[in-house]
């Protein structure tokens, strides 16, 4: 009797002692799975709070009036909408849901409600709402199914909008036209063949629309429909391949048309076609870089635009009666994004960060060009000297390409040879600019792990024919540019060509789980986020609307000879050579690259005995938006860096 005492004393010690040490470490909530992770100390989760509380705000939307705007921005667990009337005035929280809320648009004579969009879990099937901006009630519009909804295009006088949806079968992006007041009268505007299909303006009397069909990151096309006759007629030829033609919008004058086109140029600039004659104006010729977006003010006076010169913004104002531009010269050095013309086309109101700033939302006066901040996005305990500054960089690729990126450096008291992450963004034709690193700043300042961020080929911003060097059969040469960035590495004399980790989000994350069985012997571990782990079962998982638009990328897996193609080149086929630790993370709703990429990738590992981390949020998409997830995933990514990187 005595020894059963003893024994269940030493069993309720043995769970004190279990649950005293559990209390010691950071737990997983109720929507991550997580496999394999070694515990978290909380103490890790202290030290990570300084780089965790940053915020950003963007702009969404002007009232009418031109005196108030809705931003999106965080302040508990994800992006919501507020209400501003003042510069650096308080933030009225409009919307209130566990799901983030990054898209909304004023009803445009009065203001008094938006309509804004919103999905379930990450799944990307966009809901359009109406938001009573007195009541905060909102109100379904759309069919709360599994579909996409979007591409919101009002008329003029309020009456109703224009819009996009995949409702009719889910893979064609068809329009609609619905009164946000009666939504139950929506109607049928023009069903259409693709995924790639939207809307791009619509003319004062409300007749025309101007339509924008996008086939690839190469190829793109505008159309106009008459909303009277029904007809769709082609402003540009379909049967001109390699051509981008987007952001179309209607002009000042009868048959003129504004919009982007890298027609007869390797970068994307400003023009102006005449729809009758065909004639084409360019205008923003001298400046050899991508124009990556516009704005045309509401008499079509003015214009602005930004270009993306070398992974840094710039912003430009032209007068469309002689078509003259010049730049805005007093905006700090970023990232520029969101321009938008006031309603009397007198104010200008975007967004703008730096290496050592969040985003914030600005307002310029036209005449003046007077700037005033109109946000102050709290950046945690985080000071300027604690963010890392980018500094672009370049190498030769095994071709003599000239590949660039942008190296985050870790800070001088930190001595020796340093660590380094690679980390790959994802589209493919995404592209790595002079950003803020945000939390990713904990590793250069609290590890002493430098950030490397490349633009390998088939990014954008560097030409139609650097964006198509990837394609199809192609597409290990951007895997070979990593192993090019590893030679850099390697005679840098103040980094550790021993101590190296791959990371990347979608294609990134394929580029990760590529360069660890390429490159096995020269990398010490890997994270996969969200990442293509065969080509072929990719393409036939992803959503529907987006497959065609994948194939041309990539290349169509019905052809058996490319079938075959991605069957060599999946990283599932090549576990045998991944010799490194490996960290996967995955959203159950990923509507881009599913979960199944990461489940097979994730057993395939373990089959074989490899070392595998493993995350999961139930509650996510493509990638984590909710704060609670995102900053799990960078505590583990910390433990996994502490113990497969810097020992």
């Amino acid at each position: 009797m005595r020894n059963k005492s003893i024994i269940a004393a030493f069993a309720l010690a043995g769970a004190f002692f279990s649950a005293q040490e559990k209390n010691e470490f950071v737990a997983p909530n109720e929507n991550l799975i997580a496999q394999n992770i070694l515990p978290i100390p909380k103490s890790l989760g202290q030290s990570l709070k300084k780089y965790s509380e940053s915020r950003n705000a963007s702009l969404a939307d002007i009232h009418p009036n031109g005196k108030e705007i809705i931003a999106v921005t965080r302040f508990a667990s994800t992006n919501q909408l507020y209400k501003i009337s003042m510069p650096l005035g308080a933030r009225r929280q409009v919307t209130f849901f566990d799901e983030p809320v990054n898209i909304a648009s004023y009803e445009p004579t009065k203001g008094e409600y938006l309509v804004y969009s919103k999905d379930t879990g990450g799944n990307e099937f966009g809901q359009l709402y109406t938001l009573d901006l007195k009541t905060l009630k909102s109100k379904l519009l759309t069919d709360g199914g599994r579909t996409q909804n979007g591409g919101i295009t009002w008329k003029k006088d309020g009456s109703g909008f224009y819009f996009t949806s995949t409702k009719r079968n889910g893979g064609d992006r068809d329009i609609y036209y619905m009164n946000p007041l009666r939504p139950e009268e929506t109607k049928p505007v023009l069903e259409l063949k693709g995924g790639g299909w939207g809307i791009s303006d619509i003319s004062d009397d409300h007749k025309k629309l101007l339509i924008t069909e996008y086939v690839s990151a190469n190829d793109s096309y505008l159309y106009i429909y008459d909303t009277e006759t029904k007809k769709l007629e082609p402003v540009t030829d379909r049967k001109e391949k390699g051509i981008v033609q987007l952001n179309a919008s209607f002009g000042k004058k009868p048959d003129e048309i504004y919009y982007i086109t890298d027609r007869d140029n390797e970068f994307s600039r400003l023009a102006v076609l005449n729809v009758k004659t065909k004639k084409i104006s360019y205008l923003t010729t001298a400046i050899p870089w991508n124009v990556e977006g516009y704005d045309l003010s509401k008499d079509k006076s003015r214009l602005s635009f930004i270009t993306n010169e070398s992974g840094i913004n710039k912003l430009y104002l032209l007068n469309t009666d002689n078509q003259k531009y010049t730049p805005v010269s007093n905006i700090p050095v970023g990232l520029i994004g969101g321009g938008k013309f006031s309603g009397d086309g007198k104010s200008l109101y975007f967004s703008q960060s730096a290496a050592n700033s969040g985003s914030d939302i600005y307002k310029m006066d036209i005449a003046s060009q007077n700037i005033e901040k109109w946000t102050e996005s709290e950046q945690g305990e985080m000071q300027p000297t604690d963010m890392a500054i980018p500094k672009l960089i370049e190498w030769k690729s095994f071709d003599g390409m000239k590949i660039t990126g942008f190296y985050y450096p870790a800070p001088a008291k930190f001595t020796g040879k340093r660590p380094v992450l690679i980390s790959i963004h994802g589209g493919p034709e995404g592209q790595s600019m002079a950003t803020s690193l945000g939390q990713a700043n904990y590793f250069p300042n609290e590890m002493g792990i430098a950030v490397i961020a490349p633009n390998v080929r088939g990014s954008s911003g560097f030409g139609k024919a650097y964006i198509a060097a990837d394609n199809g059969y192609l597409r290990m040469n951007s895997v070979k540019d990593i192993g090019a960035l590893l030679d850099w590495i390697a005679v840098q004399p103040d980094l550790d060509k021993d101590r190296i980790m791959i990371t990347g989000g979608s294609y990134g994350g394929f580029m990760t789980l590529a360069t660890a069985y390429e490159y096995a012997d020269r990398i010490r571990c890997s994270m996969d986020v969200v990442g293509i782990s065969d080509f072929n079962t990719f393409l036939k998982n992803t959503e529907e609307y987006r497959r065609d638009l994948r194939r041309v990328e990539y290349g169509d897996e019905r052809i058996p000879k490319m079938a075959e193609f991605f069957t060599k080149i999946a990283p599932l086929n090549n576990i045998d050579k991944i010799k490194k630790p490996m960290f996967i993370v995955q959203g159950t709703n990923d509507p881009r690259v599913p979960v199944s990429e990461a489940i097979q990738m994730r057993d395939k590992l373990k089959g074989q005995e490899k070392t595998v981390w493993y995350l999961e949020a139930k509650n996510e998409g493509h990638g984590f938006r909710k704060k609670e997830n995102i900053d799990f995933q960078r505590l583990a990514m910390i433990r996994f860096m502490q113990e497969y990187l810097l020992k």
